[in-house]
């Protein structure tokens, strides 16, 4: 602690934004490791166990599976199940802002965590500018009779920038690495969105086509072709009484 806080004083003043842009990387560092686990986005028991009452079209036990919410995608399939049988179109729209709900909720201080390792290295050669102006600045007061004078400013100038580098190097790598990991999850939520409109639009086609009675030979249903028997059966008596009677 004593030698962090004799570099702090060395670097000078700019080493205090780039000590508060380390705490807030490694805050949002943790809160995202924590918020992009698997068990609080998509978990696979919850995943397959949905996924294969989707595909058995059993959306009630789907339902109730994703009732607590807890999950993005317990969240994702209830906003589905809610908006079933209101149309393919509400159906999509309902499901896409659902998705970029989550998406924003995924990727959430990933921004800020960018913009932290892009200025960490600005304000260390920020400093490193600034202690070589007051070094300059001591060496043309003092004159170049002592050259250690010169030497001890640049070195206490470029503290900075390697305060900044060491802030920015690691904050730029864990950022990729957690928006990979958000993408991932993101595409996982997609796929279990698009098994249940896959779901829901079998549903609905087996629905219809049981409705629908099934056509016979000749063009003609069931129900069309037993009136007509029936008139044929009524004229055959009728000639048969006519025949009998002459």
């Amino acid at each position: 602690m004593g030698l962090l806080l004799d570099l702090i004083q060395r670097g000078g003043w700019v080493m205090y934004p780039i000590l508060c842009c380390s705490l807030a990387a490694l805050g949002i560092i943790l809160e995202r490791v924590w918020a992009l686990r698997r068990g609080r986005v998509a978990p696979r028991s919850l995943v397959l166990s949905v996924s294969g009452l989707l595909a058995r079209r059993q959306f009630n036990e789907a339902a109730f599976l994703c009732a607590d919410g807890a999950t993005a995608a317990a969240r994702l399939i209830r906003q589905g199940l809610k908006m079933t049988g209101r149309g393919r179109t509400l159906f999509k729209d309902a499901m896409e802002e659902a998705g970029r709900r989550e998406a924003a909720l995924l990727t959430a201080h990933l921004e800020l965590l960018g913009v932290i390792a892009s200025v960490s290295p600005l304000l260390g050669l920020l400093g490193t500018v600034s202690g070589m102006i007051s070094a300059f600045g001591a060496v043309a007061q003092a004159g170049m009779g002592n050259p250690g004078l010169l030497a001890g400013g640049i070195g206490q100038a470029l503290l900075t920038t390697a305060a900044g580098l060491v802030i920015a190097i690691p904050a730029m790598i864990i950022h990729r690495l957690l928006l990979g990991r958000a993408e991932t999850l993101m595409a996982e939520l997609e796929d279990l969105g698009s098994d249940l409109l896959e779901a829901l639009a079998a549903a609905e086609t087996s629905v219809q086509e049981s409705g629908v009675p099934k056509p016979q030979p000749g063009g003609q249903s069931v129900a069309h072709g037993a009136p007509q028997a029936v008139q044929g059966t009524a004229q055959a008596a009728a000639q048969r009484k006519a025949a009998a009677a002459l």
